[in-house]
C-alpha cells in the first residue's frame, strides 16, 4: 500500500512539474511584443519539431539525453515521421562531424533558428565543442530556452563549471557563457544578426559553420539572399548546411504547402525550393564558391547501413511509398567559401 501511495505521489509531482514548466513556457511565449501572427506560427514549428524528436528518441531512433529538458510531453508520431527525423539528424551530424574533424574543433558554429536544439551539449559530451557556439532565434523561443536551462541544474552546471561569468541577461532572452551563447535575432534584418553575433564574440576570421534547418525557407528570397551574401563576404572560411523542402512544384509539394498555409506558416522563400538546382543557386549566386544538394531520399541510402537496418526494425512501416515521398521532398544542401590564405579543405566534405 505504501509503495502504491509513493508511486501515486511521485506521478502527481511529475504531472505538477510538467504543468509548471508548460505554464512558464506559455508565459514566456507571450512576453515578446510586436510578433506577427505569421511569426508566432513559424516560432511554433519549433514545438512541433521538438516533440517529434522527443518521440523518436523515446523510441530508440537515436540518443539525446537532453531533449527531455526542453520537451516534457510528447505524443505518438507515425513511423515515417520518426524515420524522416532520424535521417535528418544523422545526416546533419555527419556533415558537422566532418567540419569539426577538418578544423580540429578550432572553429565556430552558428545555429540559425536553433529552437530547442541540443547539439551543443551533445558535442561537449564527446569532447567536440567548438571554440564558440551561437544559437539565434525569435526572442520568445530564446526566452523559453533560457528559462528551461536555468531550471535544469546539470545544464547550468555544465556551463558555469567552465565559466563562472555565465549568465542570463535581465530580459531572460539571452544567455552568455565562455563558448556558448543564446541570442535573439531577426534573420531578416542584417543589423540584428550582426549585433547578435558581435555580442557573442564571434571571430569572423575563424572557420565557421552556419546551420539552418527549415529556416531559410521562411525568409523572403531577397532577405535570405542578403543574409547569405553577407555571410560569404564577412566570414573568410565558412561552411553552410541547409536542410529544407525541395521539389515543391509537384502535387505532393502542393499538399505540403497547403498544410503549412492552413497553420499560417507561409513559406516566403519557396521559390528556392523548386529543385536541387535552385537550392544550389541560392548559394552560388550569393558569393559561395560551390554548393552540393541531395534529396534526403538519396542521403538516407548513404547513411551507415548497419544503423539504418537497426532503425528499420524499431517500428513496422506500412506505407513505404509515403516515406519515399517525404524524403524526396526534403533536401540537404551544403555550400562553402574560403577567401583566407589557408585552405582547410571544406570542398572535401561529402557523404
Amino acid at each position: 500500500f505504501l509503495q502504491r501511495m509513493f508511486c501515486a505521489c511521485s506521478s502527481i509531482k511529475n504531472e505538477l512539474d510538467i504543468r509548471i514548466e508548460e505554464s512558464a513556457g506559455l508565459l514566456c511565449s507571450h512576453t515578446s511584443a510586436n510578433m506577427s501572427s505569421t511569426d508566432e506560427a513559424i516560432a511554433a514549428t519549433n514545438d512541433d519539431a521538438s516533440m517529434c524528436k522527443r518521440h523518436a528518441v523515446n523510441m530508440g531512433y537515436w540518443e539525446d539525453p537532453y531533449i527531455q529538458y526542453f520537451v516534457r510531453r510528447t505524443e505518438r508520431k507515425t513511423p515515417e515521421i520518426s524515420r524522416g527525423y532520424y535521417a535528418r539528424v544523422k545526416a546533419v551530424r555527419q556533415l558537422i562531424d566532418q567540419f569539426l574533424s577538418i578544423t580540429e574543433c578550432a572553429c565556430q558554429i552558428v545555429n540559425l533558428g536553433a529552437g530547442f536544439d541540443t547539439l551543443y551539449w551533445q558535442l561537449k559530451d564527446v569532447g567536440k565543442a567548438p571554440k564558440c557556439y551561437v544559437e539565434l532565434d525569435f526572442p520568445n523561443v530564446t526566452q523559453r530556452k533560457c528559462h528551461y536551462i536555468s531550471r535544469q541544474r546539470n545544464l547550468m552546471d555544465s556551463l558555469t563549471q567552465q565559466d563562472s561569468s555565465t549568465h542570463i541577461d535581465e530580459t531572460g532572452r539571452e544567455l552568455h557563457s565562455n563558448n556558448f551563447h543564446i541570442v535573439p535575432a531577426d534573420l531578416r534584418v542584417l543589423s540584428s544578426v550582426e549585433s547578435a553575433l558581435d555580442r557573442s564574440a564571434i571571430d569572423r576570421r575563424c572557420p565557421t559553420l552556419f546551420l539552418s534547418e527549415c529556416v531559410l525557407v521562411y525568409l523572403p528570397t531577397n532577405k535570405s539572399s542578403e543574409l547569405l551574401r553577407w555571410i560569404s563576404s564577412k566570414f573568410s572560411t565558412s561552411l553552410f548546411i541547409n536542410y529544407e523542402q525541395v521539389n515543391m512544384c509537384d502535387r505532393f509539394g502542393e499538399v505540403m504547402l497547403n498544410n503549412l498555409q492552413s497553420r499560417n506558416c507561409n513559406l516566403a522563400g519557396v521559390e528556392n525550393c523548386v529543385s536541387l538546382v535552385t537550392e544550389r543557386k541560392q548559394f552560388t549566386s550569393n558569393g559561395w564558391t560551390a554548393a552540393t544538394a541531395e534529396t534526403m531520399h538519396d542521403v538516407y541510402r548513404k547513411l551507415p547501413q548497419h544503423d539504418v537496418q537497426r532503425v528499420e526494425k524499431l517500428e513496422l512501416l506500412d506505407e513505404v511509398e509515403l516515406l519515399d515521398q517525404l524524403l524526396q521532398h526534403y533536401t540537404l544542401c551544403w555550400a562553402w567559401v574560403n577567401t583566407s590564405d589557408s585552405d582547410v579543405g571544406l570542398e572535401a566534405i561529402s557523404f
